[in-house]
């Protein structure tokens, strides 16, 4: 059997555990591991997003949860005012009253290129350390900005009246919203997959490698690394929206450097540069959590040496081990 055909396989496998894990843990009496699941599927989307730019643009970015928080806090906040009878919210955001997310999702991703085009106009200026700094001062920046904003909760968080409605879909059933989330995952996938094949995901992979000589072969390097800097903020908002539905609360923590740093965690773990990784990191990071904390609350002393195996074993993280060995079966 070819390499091909295995990793195949291995992907056909994971893709049809997560579509049967609703039923399963119905039967097994444990439904909260569908609420696991979910998160676990909206921080996959975070991460891949966040892999766009580290993974093949070379951009490392300590803000990137600033543009998950865009998201959850444009939800809430649509949420907050259409409940609160404001007419300039009502339509086209709500129709019956009742909040849709497709309209939720438009003004997300707009909010989101908006904020990413204008930090990233700045911050790609730079490069390295420097780049680093000033993405984690910009997500610093909003953090203390929502936390000021008493009228949407401040530091206590705004919570939201009910989900998002989703045509065709009980958005307020569990393992229905589950199955909207893998969808909205596998089609990101997708769309990530073709992005980084394409003409574009060549050139930012070799502004990656030696800008220097992709601007002498006529790219302009900064519109690439800004256009996919965008592409990645808009993902994340997406991702940040459904986070905001599953929990149905947000608060300034999504901003944190600390979140931004769990994604970049994420994207390491399972491998830069490759978008089954991010997924695959996601999984294991997010697992591994909710394992280690029932037993102490400081479970990142237990994580850190795992990590710390990973990079010595598996430099290029899981998913790349898992396609060495496949290599040499």
């Amino acid at each position: 059997m070819s390499s091909i055909n295995r990793k195949w396989i291995f992907l056909l496998v994971c893709l049809s555990l997560l579509i049967l894990l609703p039923p399963v843990s119905q039967t097994l009496d444990e439904s909260y591991l569908i609420s696991s699941m979910t998160r676990v599927l909206i921080f996959a989307m975070a991460a891949i997003s966040l892999d766009l730019i580290v993974g093949y643009g070379g951009m490392v970015s300590f803000g990137h949860a600033a543009f998950v928080g865009l998201g959850a806090y444009t939800a809430a906040i649509l949420s907050f005012h259409i409940n609160d009878g404001s007419p300039l919210f009502t339509m086209p955001f709500a129709y019956d009253g009742t909040n849709q997310l497709w309209a939720v999702l438009l003004v997300a991703i707009g909010v989101a290129a908006l904020v990413a085009t204008l930090t990233g106009m700045i911050s790609l200026r730079t490069h390295r350390i420097h780049f680093i700094m000033i993405t984690l001062a910009f997500a610093q920046m909003l953090y203390y900005l929502f936390i000021s904003l008493d009228y949407y909760g401040g530091e206590d968080g705004l919570p939201m009246m009910g989900r998002n409605q989703i045509p065709l879909i009980d958005s307020g059933d569990d393992t229905s919203f589950y199955y909207f989330c893998l969808l909205v995952l596998i089609l990101f996938i997708i769309l990530a997959r073709r992005l980084v094949g394409s003409h574009f995901g060549r050139v930012l992979q070799g502004c990656k490698y030696n800008e220097k000589r992709m601007q002498t072969l006529g790219f302009n390097t900064y519109r690439y690394r800004l256009t996919a800097y965008v592409i990645a903020a808009m993902g994340a908002a997406v991702a940040g929206v459904l986070l905001a539905n599953k929990t149905e609360y947000v608060d300034p923590g999504l901003f944190s450097w600390h979140l931004s740093g769990e994604l970049l965690v994420m994207v390491i773990l399972g491998g830069m540069g490759s978008i089954y990784g991010a997924v695959i990191g996601a999984i294991v990071y997010l697992l591994l959590e909710q394992i280690f904390s029932a037993y102490t609350e400081h479970w990142m002393i237990l994580l850190g040496p795992v990590l710390i195996l990973v990079v010595i074993y598996a430099r290029h993280g899981i998913y790349g081990y898992l396609q060495k060995l496949n290599q040499n079966a």
